[in-house]
């Protein structure tokens, strides 16, 4: 019987990635179609792309697949190949290849079976996620984003948007795609006979989401082919103007790749411009938000002079002032309160006062 998880802990299979020689290369990929029996599905790939080293996570359910690896140079046409060869519908589907990558985002292959590959929430039996809006290619993009009655919807979340988008998109503020499917519908209700053009980071969420404007009665939808990743290689590819301004938010270690030079987010803390995301140091937080160097030296990486104070404290002293803390959903979300807020305001006052 094939061995169908890992067998090594976190930091050994980390090590060992960080000691290979050969490049890697980072791709991304999905597809809504039918799976009738997504365990044996996985089970059989798992073992398959084990054999060839691919690291990552893959998302299977009964409506398809999600995924986004990284795999030995060497290894990319064969692991390409077998995934072409499961299932018909996935020969030929888009590999979405990273656009500013080192190799090193993935050190494990994590496989897993879900209920969905994107959690929607939908609970309507009528819903077809594969009826979806018309693809849009780099220069259809372009051009259709210039018509005045155009609507551009980033379908990420606003972590995501706050670091880089296209020109003249507006933002669904929400931390969740559950949450943005109902909001886009409410916001849009009274423009259903504009353009509608949604994207996301490599094209799963706007599908879907051009799929459910659909469904809920908007005619005239659209999402761009393979998202901003494609996008981007394309535009620059046929040197097209990039409509998309600042970072790709990715969710790997990278936490980011860098698409044109512009700035266009600050750090949570201070307010001086900056995209980097980080996590928090200290363990009791681990808060994904925003934070220049300046900042990162002053509190040693952490969120605030508080977590700062609790990363420095003996192991059990750390462990007794977590007791009964509930961090949550731990992003900084502009439209919430959290305490780093306090914090930014704090400093942009001392800084007013100078």
């Amino acid at each position: 019987m094939p061995v169908l998880h890992n067998r090594v802990n976190n930091e050994e299979l980390k090590k060992q990635m960080l000691a290979e020689t050969e490049p890697r290369t980072t791709v991304s990929f999905y597809k809504y179609f039918k799976i009738q029996d997504p365990t044996t599905f996985r089970n059989e790939l798992y073992v398959k792309f084990a054999a060839l080293k691919v690291f990552g996570r893959i998302y299977v359910a009964h409506e398809g697949i999600n995924g986004q690896i990284s795999v030995p140079a060497s290894n990319y046409e064969a692991f390409r190949d077998t995934l072409y060869a499961a299932d018909p519908e996935l020969n030929g589907i888009r590999m979405n290849i990273a656009i500013d990558d080192d190799g090193k985002s993935f050190w494990a292959l994590r496989f897993k079976v879900r209920p969905k590959i994107v959690a929607d929430g939908i609970d309507d039996p009528t819903f077809d996620p594969s009826h979806t809006g018309k693809y849009l290619k780099a220069r259809e993009y372009n051009e259709l984003a210039e018509k005045p009655d155009t609507i551009i919807v980033d379908m990420r979340n606003h972590y995501e948007y706050e670091v880089g988008h296209f020109e003249r998109a507006i933002e669904i503020p929400s931390d969740t795609f559950r949450d943005q499917l109902p909001m886009a519908v409410e916001m849009l209700q009274d423009k259903k006979d504009k353009n509608i053009i949604m994207y996301c980071t490599g094209g799963i969420r706007c599908e879907k989401a051009s799929a459910y404007m659909l469904h809920n009665g908007f005619a005239n939808v659209f999402h761009v082919e393979g998202g901003i990743i494609e996008y981007t290689r394309k535009a620059k590819e046929e040197n097209l103007p990039v409509k998309f301004k600042g970072k790709n938010f990715v969710f790997d270690e990278r936490l980011g790749e860098r698409i044109t030079d512009d700035i266009i987010a600050e750090c949570h803390i201070c307010g001086k411009p900056c995209d980097s995301h980080t996590n928090c140091k200290n363990d009791g937080c681990h808060l994904l938000f925003i934070q220049c160097e300046e900042c990162a030296a002053k509190y040693e990486g952490c969120c605030s002079a508080e977590c700062m104070e609790e990363k420095n404290m003996p192991p059990e002293e750390q462990k007794a002032r977590r007791a009964g803390r509930e961090n949550g959903m731990m992003i900084f979300n502009k439209s919430k309160q959290h305490p780093l807020r306090k914090h930014r305001d704090e400093w942009k006052e001392q800084r007013a006062e100078h």
